[in-house]
């Protein structure tokens, strides 16, 4: 009976004393992303559809969000980033499908989508060369310190990374996969 008790209250004080984390999740993705979200251009022929993305338990302080979508695995030397947000308001901690979608003003009022490296503004999904196999898609939500980066719309992923390094107070991530054959 003592251990019973032990083992009970030992879940109930750690269940209490547990910190939630900051985390990222979707309703969009699974593990792979899919046609819903390859590219539409540069020899894909997907729907172009950002993912629905939503984030919990920001850390005291967070004055707004940034979201990146990176692919460490594109065959460039330095990677591409497909997608990049930021100037997202604090009080907000979703963004639906195809907020990315720039022409359709589904972003949250404030945000400011930059130019990706396929040379536009707003989410360009996956879109990896055939028979290249799997590439990673890192998306990436920022709590951070400031409520504006100070940037425009047509600032490049390089500058705006270099100022979320700076002015990040924590992160979550999530990993698609997807391959074209």
């Amino acid at each position: 009976m003592k251990k019973i008790i032990l083992m009970m209250s030992l879940v109930i004080s750690t269940g209490l004393f547990a910190q939630e984390t900051f985390t990222l999740s979707s309703k969009d993705l699974g593990g792979e992303t899919t046609k819903k979200q390859e590219f539409n251009g540069f020899g894909c022929s997907g729907e172009n559809l950002s993912p629905q993305l939503l984030w919990e338990n920001a850390p005291e302080g967070t004055k707004s969000f940034a979201i990146t979508m990176y692919d460490p695995d594109a065959p460039t030397g330095s990677g591409f980033w497909h997608w990049v947000v930021f100037d997202i308001p604090a009080n907000v901690n979703e963004l639906i499908t195809n907020a990315g979608n720039v022409e359709l003003n589904l972003a949250p009022k404030g945000a400011i989508q930059s130019i990706t490296d396929y040379g536009i503004k707003g989410f360009g999904g996956p879109c990896p060369p055939k028979g290249h196999g799997f590439h990673q898609y890192i998306i990436t939500v920022y709590a951070l310190k400031t409520d504006k980066l100070g940037l425009d719309e047509n600032i490049n992923p390089v500058i705006v990374g270099f100022n979320l390094w700076n002015q990040t107070l924590s992160k979550a991530s999530i990993v698609a996969y997807y391959k074209r054959n």
